[in-house]
């Protein structure tokens, strides 16, 4: 599973995202810093099954129905690793359960999956 980490993740977050047949990708590693969320996605839907981000408005701002991977929004206090690293377990539980077009929230402050 190819899961893409959204630039609102600092770069050593993808190195502590570790198991079986998981590959990592960072949108910064990608080149894609910056990028506004609609061509971000689309460009996205190239490259993983699992896009994974802090963005919790990201769901209203696009069309999330029609991706053709799913999206993990993690509600975490910060982008600090500290704040992060408690969820590792979490976000790749969720990374595999959520399926193309759905979105799944993680963390202390999520509420149900859509």
């Amino acid at each position: 599973m190819r899961i893409l980490l959204d630039e609102n993740f600092p770069l050593d977050f993808a190195k502590l995202l570790v198991a079986d047949e998981v590959m990592i990708l960072h949108v910064h590693s990608l080149g894609w810093s910056g990028i506004k969320n609609g061509d971000l996605l689309r460009r996205a839907s190239n490259v993983c099954e699992v896009f994974i981000t802090l963005d919790r408005n990201l769901k209203f701002q696009q069309n999330t129905k029609v991706l053709p991977f799913g999206i993990v929004v993690l509600y975490a206090r910060s982008n600090r690793i500290a704040d992060l690293t408690p969820y590792i377990d979490s976000l790749l539980e969720a990374a595999n359960r959520v399926g193309p077009g759905k979105v799944e929230r993680v963390g202390a402050l999520a509420r149900r999956a859509d």
